[in-house]
């Protein structure tokens, strides 16, 4: 019974067929990891979709990320109120969005809040760092990769939760107009996600820690590693996210644990 609608939230014509007639849109939508995209491009959508929430009278639920947050090391834990000097170029651009879709809420333009979210992972996240440089190399008998140091604890979100946490915010009107940290997991390390991530294969796997000057270099030659070493500082220092917020908001929401989470996405990419 779900209806599927393809549009180019770059063209502001397709935005606005594609949300018309929606009472709540959650902009979830990912573009290409490379900062030139990201600067090009995100504003213009942020844009066409506040626009188009605005004509349809639609709420607006915003999934966003952390990249923000700073300067670097971050408060741990951190939460919703931390200081917002960017460390990045992404995390300018996701403050810039930020800024962008809070003044539309101030206004009245739109209706909504923004949920933002740590790491994820689960089934069927195959960009999740958990996958391409853990799991996936796991799978076809190699070495999980990590870019953290070793033993650095770092929060991470099952993707199904993100999902129910949204829509909880998005069904409360008491929560617009706002910013909420979503559910994550009890701080952990590299070496305890393999270790769960072997216990379900049967494997032992030891975890492999890529010093900061082999990223530089291998970067050169991987784009994706390229645009991912400017937010070493996430995983190079204790990186703790809150939600204090919204568990005193929903008391009764049930986090999924890291053995159950990555028992499921094990099952899901094991499938193929």
């Amino acid at each position: 019974g779900v209806r599927t609608i393809k549009a180019d939230l770059l063209d502001p014509v397709q935005a606005k067929a594609a949300i018309d007639g929606s009472s709540h849109v959650y902009l979830c939508v990912g573009l290409l990891y490379n900062i030139k995209v990201w600067q090009q491009d995100w504003p213009r959508v942020m844009q066409h979709v506040i626009d188009a929430c605005a004509a349809s009278g639609a709420r607006l639920i915003f999934l966003d990320n952390v990249y923000m947050y700073g300067p670097s090391p971050l408060q741990v834990p951190f939460d919703e109120t931390h200081s917002q000097i960017a460390v990045s170029e992404k995390g300018k651009i996701r403050k810039a969005l930020a800024d962008q879709l809070m003044e539309a809420f101030a206004s009245g333009k739109v209706k909504g809040l923004t949920g933002r979210a740590a790491d994820f992972y689960g089934p069927g996240a195959k960009n999740s760092a958990f996958n391409f440089s853990v799991l996936e190399r796991m799978l076809k008998g190699k070495a999980p990769q990590f870019i953290s140091h070793r033993g650095i604890p770092h929060t991470y979100a099952y993707a199904p939760d993100l999902g129910r946490a949204l829509v909880a915010l998005a069904l409360d009107e008491s929560t617009y107009g706002q910013v909420w940290h979503l559910p994550v997991g009890d701080p952990i390390t590299a070496e305890e996600v393999a270790a769960l991530i072997n216990a379900e294969l049967g494997t032992n796997f030891k975890p492999a820690f890529l010093p900061g000057a082999m990223v530089t270099i291998l970067s050169w030659f991987i784009p994706m590693l390229k645009e991912a070493s400017e937010m070493l500082y996430q995983f190079n220092n204790e990186y703790v996210m809150s939600f204090e917020k919204f568990h005193r908001h929903f008391p009764d929401f049930k986090v999924t644990g890291y053995p159950e989470g990555i028992k499921k996405m094990v099952e899901f990419f094991r499938a193929g």
